[in-house]
């Protein structure tokens, strides 16, 4: 680590005294039609146009005032373009943050129930639902999934229940402003990472996007097709935008060694092998396809006022391999010579007698059932084992409706929010065992839904004092209303069929008289893979939430700025919120000032959160067992001690400075502290035995050997990190030059917990699953109409506890530090055309392979490990489906 750390720091620094010195022999003032960048932002895909210098662009976050930017703002913010957004070869919001800014991370999630189709995304390592996310200033509804998947793909969003933002096109967006600092105080409820707010476009013209791409390694490929239409005059303005995405499945497994072995025992049935002739469970990106919109529009009422409304329709679907169910059992030889045993899932042990007992014969009892040739068995279903498909569909509905305008110094902004997000999920491929032959193959789950309710008035005021600037009084409040539903499924996706108990068997051992033979094993109930929800824990719960505010913000004197925040919220699920914030600004010269905050903030837990009851499927050394997540205050949860959730509450604390050395040149070095005080989580999970069945009947359908678990407040964390920004704009000769470097130093450290609920698994990947060490290096070349554009990446090394384990608190295994290259040529012709040619991750660089353990054995016979698996299954900080190369071609007018 001290490594890692004193070659970034050395990179910093050497990129900035650099850069400071080539700056200093350019005497030319900034040239003024060069393309406006940011902290992050490189002119691709554009011919260069006039703009205003970045240190000139508004700042809207964390602060009321209307004349901050991002040199005399108090709070840290990055402001990134429309254009990088826009040119990210991803079509999925969270993957284009994930290269642009060093601080946010999300997994891959390749074989994560749910979590698959809504990933949940970190900030500063903490969870989704510790950033709030906003549009137009406007707060963003939660997804419908509770994050309850166990392992390292969920590391350290687990829990969470945040915002769904790969539902917003990138096309819509005008810009991003990422706070980098905790504003529970202005904004309220899950503001302790920071804040994201999505402005939408709002401009004239028409502009059309194709772009194709797929993978060095040849699948994995990648459609997407966008719109977005303007117009504006003295009435107002109206701007639509559409995108639709098609992306193909990726593989970057290995088949199972069961299967490899099954194939060659059974050639004939080798092409009845889940996705024969590949592996028979994928390990990779699922394939999706789906439909984002986005319509901003406002009516000018007078001069000075004007209703709004700004609406947000997606819808997706998405198709994951589970894992694959062997029909046989087999061996293998691992790299360490030891052979183990490839079991085949229990069900195919079993054979189902389909023969009552006659009716009226005393041996025979009712219900018993004769042991004969008249059974059924699963290999008849499917005869080389068996991959069931999980199918997530999800649509997002979201609608803003508001009247702002102003009167003097005194502005005015009521709105309303209207939103729903909805989660579907389905099976195809699978079985209910406890149904022997009747059992279905396809089911539907139900329905996850989450509704929300937002009411808002804001006020600012600019009163004249006498001091250097206007005090501006902001003060406000809001209603929320947050409705968490989880509808029932198909009987089959969670009952308990006639096999859920073991048969009675009977066999004739004279006319008319029969013995008892012995019994058959219950079967597991619910569908192989996940549980569908059932009538007895589908429903609606609400929570209901009232919020005032007050802020005052000026300038002291003309070097001194200062602020102050504080909100009360009342909830009628726990009761009262008080936090508060204070920030400064000092500029000890035209080209130096230094800044620092202190706040405190809340997460409060959502009735998802509270309530969510969902039973999947997990491999417990190498058999499957149910895993069951039950609502805190069922007799299930507290039986094993659960109790009322509480909010997580945290104090902030912010220091920096900005420096503009020469012209063209912003450098700012903020550092910051988060201490993070009752943090929800998962607790480990209780395994059911005998003794608990007979406790609690309700435990019935995750069986004995299963797993239960719940939320809870279970830990304190302390955050600190540094963020290092620099860009540069000039020339030369004729092509101007645009740099741009981005640094995030992040380290959470776990200062306590409740042993008995958390692991040390959960605890070693919220300190180590996401890099410490971030860096993102951005250099653009521009002359005339051709632009080449270049992004280095550095990710230092991580760990996955939860999924490679540990010994005596140590990681097994940690994955090593990479770079990654980002390379695109774009050239402009006929004024409206840009055709661009790229590549991300141009050195096709992957993470680690898992290395043998002796609780993870490779095997030669593969070269992957028991389930197929090659490299880590989070796929680490970038991925492991390597490079992948694209076209692009944009239309605008």
């Amino acid at each position: 680590m001290i490594k890692y750390t004193t070659s970034t720091i050395a990179l910093v620094f050497a990129f900035l005294s650099g850069t400071a010195a080539h700056a200093a022999a350019q005497p030319d003032p900034l040239i003024a039609d060069m393309v406006a960048t940011s902290p992050t932002e490189t002119p691709q895909d554009a011919a260069p146009v006039a703009a205003e210098e970045p240190a000139g662009e508004i700042v809207v976050l964390g602060t009321r005032r209307t004349d901050r930017t991002l040199t005399n703002s108090a709070s840290p913010v990055d402001v990134i373009s429309a254009a990088e957004l826009t040119t990210q070869p991803a079509a999925n919001m969270i993957d284009q943050l994930k290269n642009i800014v060093p601080s946010f991370y999300a997994g891959q999630n390749s074989i994560s129930d749910a979590s698959t189709f809504v990933r949940s995304p970190s900030l500063r390592g903490l969870s989704g639902d510790q950033v709030l996310v906003m549009i137009n200033g406007k707060r963003y509804n939660r997804s419908a999934l509770v994050q309850v998947y166990g392992g390292s793909d969920t590391g350290l969003g687990r829990g969470a229940q945040g915002p769904d933002i790969s539902a917003i096109p990138s096309l819509a967006i005008g810009s991003l402003q990422v706070l980098r600092e905790g504003a529970t105080a202005q904004y309220g409820s899950d503001a302790i990472a920071g804040v994201l707010n999505y402005g939408l476009r709002q401009d004239q013209g028409i502009e059309l996007v194709g772009r194709t791409g797929q993978y060095y390694a040849g699948d994995g490929e990648s459609y997407q097709i966008a719109g977005n239409a303007g117009i504006e005059g003295p009435w107002g303005f109206l701007n639509v935008t559409g995108e639709y995405v098609d992306e193909a499945q990726t593989s970057r497994g290995a088949t199972r060694p069961s299967a490899v072995n099954f194939a060659q025992a059974f050639p004939a049935l080798a092409s009845q092998l889940p996705n024969a002739p590949g592996p028979v469970q994928f390990w990779g990106n699922s394939p999706s396809h789906g439909f984002k919109s986005v319509v901003n529009a406002a009516i000018n009422v007078s001069d000075n006022s004007k209703i709004y409304a700004f609406a947000n329709y997606a819808q997706s679907k998405g198709d994951q391999s589970f894992q694959y169910r062997p029909s046989v059992s087999s061996t293998a030889v691992d790299t360490n010579g030891v052979v183990r045993a490839q079991n085949a899932n229990a069900v195919y042990n079993n054979t189902f007698f389909l023969t009552p007992c006659p009716t009226g014969n005393a041996t025979c009892p009712a219900g018993g059932f004769v042991q004969d040739t008249n059974t059924f068995r699963f290999a008849t279903l499917y005869p080389a084992g068996f991959t069931p498909r999980f199918v997530g569909e999800t649509q997002q509905i979201y609608g803003v409706l508001g009247f702002k305008g102003t009167s003097g110094d005194f502005t005015y902004d009521v709105s309303g929010t209207m939103a729903r997000n909805k989660l579907s999920l389905s099976m195809y491929n699978s079985a209910n065992f406890s149904y022997g032959p009747t059992t279905q193959t396809s089911f539907d789950f139900g329905d996850l839904i989450q509704r929300e309710l937002n009411f808002n008035a804001d006020f600012t005021y600019a009163a004249e004092l006498g001091l250097a600037s206007p005090l501006t009084i902001s003060a406000g409040g809001e209603f929320r209303k947050e409705t968490y539903e989880q509808t029932a499924g198909d009987p089959q996706s969670y009952g308990a069929g006639p096999y859920s108990v073991a048969q009675n068997l009977y066999t004739l051992t004279a006319p008319g008289v029969y013995t008892a033979s012995g019994t058959t094993a219950a079967q597991g109930v619910g569908a192989s893979g996940y549980a569908g929800t059932s009538v007895a824990t589908a429903g609606k719960f609400s929570q209901k939430a009232y919020s005032a505010y007050v802020g005052l913000e000026t300038d002291l004197t003309d070097a001194l700025t200062v602020g102050a925040a504080g909100r009360y919220e009342h909830y009628n699920t726990f009761g009262d919120a008080w936090v508060g914030k204070v920030n400064a600004l000092y500029k000890l010269a035209d080209a130096f000032s230094v800044r620092g905050s202190i706040g405190t903030g809340f997460h409060a837990p959502s009735p998802g959160q509270s309530n969510v009851s969902i039973v999947t499927t997990a491999f417990i050394a190498g058999l499957a067992r149910q895993s069951g997540t039950f609502p805190t205050n069922t007799a299930v949860a507290r039986y094993y001690g659960a109790t009322d959730l509480t909010p997580e509450k945290s104090t902030n604390y912010g220091l920096g400075f900005i420096v503009q050395p020469v012209k063209g040149m912003t450098i700012t070095v903020d550092g910051y502290q988060i201490n993070l005080r009752n943090r929800i989580g998962v607790t480990s999970p209780f395994t059911v035995t005998a003794a608990d069945l007979v406790a609690q009947s309700a435990l019935l359908p995750v069986g004995l050997g299963g797993q239960v678990q719940y939320f809870t407040n279970g830990f304190k964390t302390r955050t600190r990190g540094i963020d290092v920004v620099g860009t540069w704009r000039t020339r030369l000769s004729e092509a101007l030059l645009n740099f741009s470097l981005a640094y995030n130093y992040n380290e959470t450290k776990v200062l306590s917990s409740n042993a008995r609920v958390i692991s040390v698994a959960q605890l070693i990947d919220a300190e180590n699953l996401a890099p410490k060490h971030r860096v993102v290096f951005n250099a653009s070349w521009s002359l005339d109409n051709l632009t080449f554009n270049v992004r280095e990446n550095y990710y230092s090394s991580f760990t996955s506890a939860q999924d490679y384990g540990q010994t005596n608190g140590v990681p097994n295994q940690r994955f090593g530090g990479k770079f990654t290259t980002d390379l695109e040529l774009s050239y402009t012709f006929a004024e409206h055309f840009t055709l661009a040619v790229g590549a991300q991750n141009f050195t096709d660089e992957r993470p680690d392979r898992l290395a043998p353990t002796a609780t993870i054995p490779i095997y030669p016979l593969t070269g992957s490990a028991i389930d197929g698996q090659v490299y880590p299954r989070n796929g680490g900080p970038f991925g492991f489906n390597g490079g992948f190369y694209y076209t692009r071609l944009r239309v605008k007018y």
